[in-house]
C-alpha cells in the first residue's frame, strides 16, 4: 500500500486547536483530537474523536464553524488529500467507519447506556487492555463527555457515580499513600476501568456467572 508524501511532524499542546489548511488535511501520528462545531447559541456538537492514522480536516466536512481541539499533546503531519490512491480510500474508509460507530452510539435512547457505550467505544479505540478489564485514560471532561452525548455535565456525573455503584466501570482516586490498581497506567489517577463481561456458565446447582477469559 502507497502512502502520501509526508512533510515535517508537528507539535500541538493539549487544548491547542489545529489550524485549517484548506485542500490539505492532518495526519495524526500521536494523541488524540476531537472535531466540533457549534451553533450561533453556542452549543457545542461533537464530530468525531480521533486518534493515530486518522485524518482531519476542512476537506473531510461541509460544516462551519469547524474546529480540530487536541484532547492531548499531539504530533500530526500535513499531507495532500488524494483520493485515488487506495492508500487514501483506506482513510477515508476509516473516517467514514468511525464517524458512524460513534453517531450510533449517541442515538440509544437511553442515556445510561448511550454514557457506557460511548465509555466502552473510547476504550476500544484508546485504551489498552489488561486482564481487569480495558483502561481508558482521562481524555474528556465531564462536560465533554455530556458534549458528546447532547446531555449534561451534571446528568453525565451522576451517570458516572450511578454506574460505578453497579459494578460497570471503575475510577481510579488516587490519594496519598495508596497505589492504584495493578491494571493502570502511570499518571492515570482520573482514568476509568471498564471490567470485561461476565459470560453465564452451567454448573449442577444452576447457573453461574464467570468473569469473562480474554
Amino acid at each position: 500500500m502507497l502512502c502520501p508524501q509526508l512533510s515535517i511532524l508537528r507539535n500541538f499542546d493539549h487544548r491547542a486547536c489545529l489550524p485549517p489548511l484548506g485542500d490539505r488535511v492532518w495526519l495524526i501520528e500521536q494523541g488524540i483530537v476531537r472535531s466540533l462545531t457549534w451553533t450561533d447559541e453556542g452549543q457545542v456538537t461533537t464530530i468525531g474523536l480521533w486518534g493515530q492514522g486518522d485524518i482531519v480536516g476542512l476537506p473531510l466536512t461541509r460544516l462551519a464553524p469547524y474546529q480540530m481541539e487536541c484532547l492531548t499533546p499531539v504530533t500530526v503531519t500535513e499531507v495532500a488529500f488524494d483520493s485515488q490512491t487506495r492508500y487514501w480510500q483506506q482513510l477515508l474508509l476509516n473516517h467514514l467507519w468511525y464517524s458512524q460507530e460513534l453517531f450510533r452510539v449517541v442515538q440509544i435512547p437511553c442515556l445510561a447506556e448511550r454514557l457506557l457505550q460511548l465509555l466502552h467505544w473510547l476504550a476500544d479505540r484508546f485504551g489498552h487492555q489488561t486482564p481487569e478489564g480495558n483502561v481508558l485514560p482521562p481524555l474528556l471532561t465531564h462536560k465533554q463527555l455530556a458534549e458528546v452525548l447532547g446531555s449534561s455535565r451534571v446528568s453525565v456525573t451522576r451517570l458516572l457515580n450511578s454506574l460505578e455503584q453497579q459494578g460497570q466501570l471503575v475510577r481510579f482516586r488516587k490519594r496519598r499513600g495508596e497505589k492504584l490498581s495493578s491494571c493502570a497506567v502511570p499518571g492515570s489517577s482520573r482514568a476509568i476501568l471498564l471490567p470485561h463481561p461476565k459470560r453465564l456458565t452451567h454448573s449442577n446447582n444452576g447457573v453461574t456467572a464467570q468473569q469473562a477469559v480474554h
